[in-house]
């Protein structure tokens, strides 16, 4: 058990935030990750995963735990159906990639969100009409305190927009170190009803779209939107698209005519944030060594060394102004430690 004491987290977070743990170790099997839990000399401990959908404002003042366990693995399979169980330190993408490659669809639409798969049920990642919820089938998760194993159907994660029991009731409660998908196999449904996805289908003169077109075409379409983190330090998209209620759209539309919006049911309407941000001036704003990304408004970003209080306060500072402008509550879509 090789525990490590005073270690940068720069390299385990893609925001690139140079803070550091007081002890660390990074966790390759379930059994390993139980005896760690058991270790009463470190009292605090603080689990990590990827990376990708966090901000370190703050050295951590106790053993943090890596969440490293890989695997891919066919559960079982129908004619046109296969349930693949994956490990939690997976890298999603690539998951995405090797389930592309075996003809299994279901998350080509999520091709290139960062981080692991073990953070995908914590947030119900989605992107393109297209959320984890609408392929999940189940997780296994280890309780912090009893250190016994629990399975979490669909339902019993409650998952919404960018949100599951894991960030409320049960936050910090439990380490997901896997999850299984029900997925396509031979017979895929496609789903193009995004207009950027349209538009680069056509520019790639694809008529009849396979998975891997779609995953192709949202690599292009992302890649040319948002900042690699391995070149410029990122969170991807840092706040929520918010729901408002229609009447407030009405009104809103009277003062904004462009407002973009998209339908959620008869009496809520969901605004991109990006605009927001982007009509309140902040896209491509720089603050010293952060700003917002010139691309995409939703991205805050590190070029170079910045703190994560510096970040943590423009994300701030843009919460108040749109809160001011449009009377609108930005949500986090990243949690800051």
């Amino acid at each position: 058990m090789n525990i490590q004491e005073n270690i940068s987290l720069k390299p385990f977070n893609t925001f690139g935030i140079d803070v550091r743990a007081k002890y660390f170790i990074s966790v390759t099997n379930i059994n390993e990750l139980k005896c760690i839990l058991y270790l009463d000399e470190y009292k605090h401990k603080f689990i990590l995963g990827g990376g990708s959908n966090i901000l370190l404002t703050k050295n951590i003042d106790a053993l943090v735990i890596h969440i490293n366990l890989k695997g891919i693995c066919i559960v079982s399979q129908v004619e046109n159906e296969v349930l693949v169980k994956v490990s939690a330190g997976e890298n999603w993408h690539d998951f995405v990639l090797w389930c592309i490659n075996h003809d299994l669809g279901g998350i080509e639409n999520l091709s290139l969100i960062p981080g692991n798969v073990g953070a995908a049920p914590i947030q119900n990642i989605g992107a393109y009409g297209v959320e984890l919820k609408d392929v999940f089938e189940s997780c296994e998760a280890l309780s912090l305190t009893s250190k016994t194993i629990k399975k979490f159907t669909k339902s019993g994660c409650k998952f919404g927009y960018r949100n599951s029991i894991f960030k409320n009731e049960l936050k910090n409660k439990y380490v997901i170190f896997s999850i299984t998908l029900r997925l396509s196999k031979n017979k895929h449904y496609v789903k193009t009803e995004y207009g950027a996805i349209r538009a680069q289908l056509k520019k790639n003169k694809v008529e009849t779209p396979t998975i891997k077109d779609i995953s192709d075409a949202i690599i292009t379409i992302r890649s040319s939107k948002l900042p690699d983190p391995k070149t410029i330090g990122n969170s991807g998209s840092f706040f929520k698209n918010p729901v408002i209620d229609k009447t407030h759209y009405v009104t809103l539309k009277q003062n904004f005519p462009n407002i973009p919006s998209y339908k959620v049911d008869d009496k809520l309407v969901k605004i991109p944030a990006g605009w927001l941000i982007e009509q309140a001036g902040f896209k491509g704003k720089v603050f010293k060594n952060y700003g917002v990304h010139k691309n995409q408004a939703l991205v805050l970003v590190n070029y170079g060394e910045a703190k994560g209080q510096d970040i943590e306060a423009l994300a701030l500072l843009i919460q108040k102004t749109i809160s001011h402008l449009f009377n609108i509550n930005l949500e986090l879509e990243v949690n800051i430690v």
